[in-house]
């Protein structure tokens, strides 16, 4: 991806919260949803966010993009709308399915989601697969492509038989990495007081579900992503502790064995994941394709149209990924 930030948005913390607050979306009317309720094996739910059109009949035969969602993201994330919108101008079906409470309600189970949880993300892509016709894609960003990666590792082979295609976007592929960045300087002050403020009420939510869940107390005291993870998405999804976490739900040792057609983009200045951690070549298998441009941001990469600030878009990434998912779908 030859990738080039406009002049006016210098460094990553700018690319990546311009694009999230004021870049375009889409080129024409708001992506509209359809929404959908799946009940999940442990008696949950998870709630999808069809593009309108998408389960016609003619739909149905056409490539289907799934949009993984990032770090309490959802199909009203800017990249979710803008992936929608470009899907749409290809004639693609295109479905947002929602981790577990980021759907705007709260879920039932005494559990969440994370960055390691493939068997979620192979549930899911199986349900796509039984219900859709055409060739399935899938793009996660963030957390939601920290996931993917994760599940590709894991299903070697048996991930061809799902997906054509997959790609992950300004993913923390090494956890341990990530979660130290995220945690220090202005990151904790800007984007870890963002997640937390609404990770912590939803936790709070889940222990008025689930009383004795975990020490009420402990996580008013949360200040960071570490001390979240350690009191909450680590001991509620089967991990010791923070590190146990981070180290066994990472994708990046895991992506020698991916074999499905794999695409990793990740701009060298995420203020989330450090450049020294990214994959290399010796780090993939022939099949992962690594694009890792010097600037883009976190799930940012604006497009200067030359009309100025206010015309500039997001939409060039999710172009650029589909192109790449495109050169792999089965030939009609």
């Amino acid at each position: 991806m030859n990738y080039c930030a406009p002049w006016w948005l210098p460094g990553g913390n700018l690319q990546t919260i311009w694009a999230a607050l004021h870049g375009l979306r889409y080129l024409g009317g708001k992506p509209q949803f359809r929404r959908e309720r799946w009940s999940t094996p442990d008696q949950d739910f998870v709630d999808v966010d069809w593009l309108l059109d998408s389960s016609s009949a003619d739909a149905k035969s056409q490539p289907l993009l799934v949009v993984f969602h990032g770090l309490e993201g959802s199909s009203s994330s800017h990249y979710a709308e803008a992936f929608a919108d470009v899907a749409s101008s290809l004639g693609w079906a295109c479905a947002v399915p929602h981790f577990r409470g980021c759907s705007g309600e709260i879920n039932l189970a005494p559990r969440a989601y994370h960055s390691g949880d493939f068997a979620e993300i192979d549930w899911i892509l199986r349900r796509f697969k039984a219900v859709h016709a055409g060739p399935l894609l899938a793009v996660g960003i963030s957390l939601g492509g920290s996931a993917l990666m994760r599940w590709a590792g894991e299903l070697e082979n048996a991930a061809v038989d799902v997906v054509s295609a997959i790609t992950s976007v300004s993913s923390p592929l090494d956890l341990t990495a990530s979660g130290k960045a995220i945690s220090e300087g202005f990151n904790r002050q800007t984007y870890t007081r963002m997640f937390l403020g609404t990770m912590v009420p939803k936790a709070l939510q889940k222990l008025a579900q689930h009383p004795h869940l975990f020490n009420r107390e402990a996580m008013l005291a949360v200040r960071d992503l570490y001390a979240f993870d350690n009191i909450f998405t680590a001991p509620l999804h089967g991990f010791k502790d923070t590190v146990d976490y981070w180290q066994r739900a990472s994708a990046k040792p895991h992506m020698q064995s991916i074999v499905v057609p794999t695409l990793a983009l990740n701009a060298l200045n995420d203020p989330f994941v450090p450049a020294v951690s990214l994959p290399t070549v010796r780090d993939v298998s022939a099949r992962v394709t690594l694009w890792q441009p010097g600037q883009g941001g976190h799930s940012g990469f604006p497009v200067n149209t030359g009309r100025g600030w206010a015309n500039a878009h997001v939409r060039g990434m999710p172009m650029a990924v589909c192109e790449f998912l495109a050169q792999h779908l089965p030939s009609k």
